[in-house]
């Protein structure tokens, strides 16, 4: 397929990867990127971290510096959301009337978050997944004596930590064992849960949110489905996230739990995606979709060079990592709550260690935490598929 125009719906890391790819790899057509939000490409893990402290100012967010954004040659769009996709008629809408035509497109609209079904019309309630927000949920911070934390995932793990190093006293609520147990396992979510109570946090696992009190139309508390309620001047909900897709619904495209793909990430002729809002098959993981920073830029890339042809199976090891008070955990692979479970550096007890989880006999996915040169080690052998350590019997998950 000979490419004349191509537009990227999504200006974030995946977006704006996967039209730098482009221009690298030779393509001097029209490009267009579209972008809901007015602001250029900026980069969202400090968010919850550099932005919420109060350590970071938002222009050192941007990803790149004007001159090399002007140098792609590109029409942007920002602020001017796509409402839907005329796949004959090779077009997206969007939501001023304006169709803006293409013969390769690459879908990166990433995530919105998932909301409590109440609650949201009060002041004080907070979600986190662009600069608005989190610029929001810091000026409320820094008045809030009291802050619940509805959701122990990755986001309200980091913004518990944050909003307890700011000094407001932190209640973090969610309805599994440990923070973060379904990322990490109940060994690691033991040594997460372990850390914030003792910087301070209030841990109310395996209790679920059922509504909040407010006075004067803001909130003034939150009642748990134990019957108990915590005050709260602040709440912060982070229950996940939901693949921005609504505007492909009625295009053709396969949509599912994000816009699904092949192992080239290419969901229809001409047609890629590449970041959190992409489902692809990984070669040796199956189905995926990873909401992580370093998968958005590598599948950006990946999905540019499909739409021009240059196709090669996406199978990245996949990464992540999360700061949360002096700590930082890194991951590699996909560590799972039911998988075999071992130490092999250091001691949890006491400090940094290294862990492997595994299936089968084979290293599936590797950990660290504060060990960040053993991450490159655990990286190989979770790459190479590496036989179990045989110096004990694997602990179960």
């Amino acid at each position: 397929m000979t490419l004349s125009k191509v537009v990227v719906v999504g200006a974030s890391a995946a977006g704006l990867t996967a039209a730098e790819t482009l221009r690298r790899e030779g393509y001097t057509g029209r490009l267009t990127l579209i972008g809901d939000e007015r602001h250029p490409p900026y980069d969202r893990p400090p968010l919850s971290k550099q932005i919420l402290k109060g350590d970071w100012e938002p222009e050192r967010l941007a990803l790149r510096p004007a001159e090399p954004l002007d140098g792609l040659d590109a029409e942007w769009l920002l602020g001017r959301e796509a409402v839907g996709l005329d796949l004959t008629a090779r077009a997206v809408e969007l939501a001023d009337g304006a169709r803006v035509p293409f013969d390769g497109l690459v879908v990166a609209t990433g995530v919105r978050p998932r909301r409590l079904p109440f609650g949201h019309d009060l002041a004080g309630v907070h979600v986190l997944r662009d600069l608005e927000d989190a610029l929001a949920l810091r000026d409320a911070l820094s008045t809030a004596p009291s802050v619940v934390v509805v959701g122990a995932g990755f986001l309200g793990a980091e913004a518990a930590a944050v909003a307890r190093g700011l000094g407001c006293q932190v209640t973090l609520v969610d309805p599994l064992s440990a923070p973060m147990v379904r990322q990490l396992g109940s060994e690691v979510a033991a040594g997460v849960a372990a850390l914030h109570r003792a910087h301070g946090v209030e841990l109310r696992c395996e209790t679920g949110v059922v509504g909040f009190t407010e006075e004067r139309g803001r909130v003034a508390g939150v009642r748990l489905d134990d019957g108990t309620e915590i005050a709260a001047q602040v709440v912060l909900v982070a229950i996940g996230s939901v693949p921005a897709v609504d505007w492909l619904r009625d295009s053709g495209l396969p949509v599912g739990d994000g816009l699904l793909c092949d192992e080239f990430c290419e969901a229809a002729p001409g047609v890629v995606a590449a970041g959190d809002v992409a489902s692809w098959l990984h070669p040796d993981h199956g189905r995926l979709r990873v909401e992580h920073r370093m998968n958005a830029t590598e599948q950006g890339m990946a999905a540019a060079r499909t739409l021009l042809g240059l196709r090669q199976p996406f199978a990245p090891v996949p990464y992540f990592w999360t700061d949360q008070y002096d700590v930082k955990i890194q991951a590699y692979g996909r560590p799972s709550a039911d998988a075999d479970f071992r130490v092999v550096s250091g001691d949890p007890a006491e400090g940094p260690f290294a862990a492997v989880y595994g299936q089968d006999g084979r290293i599936t996915a590797g950990l660290t935490w504060n060990m960040p040169r053993e991450a490159r080690t655990l990286r190989t052998q979770v790459m190479e598929s590496a036989p179990w350590p045989r110096e004990a019997a694997p602990a179960r998950g």
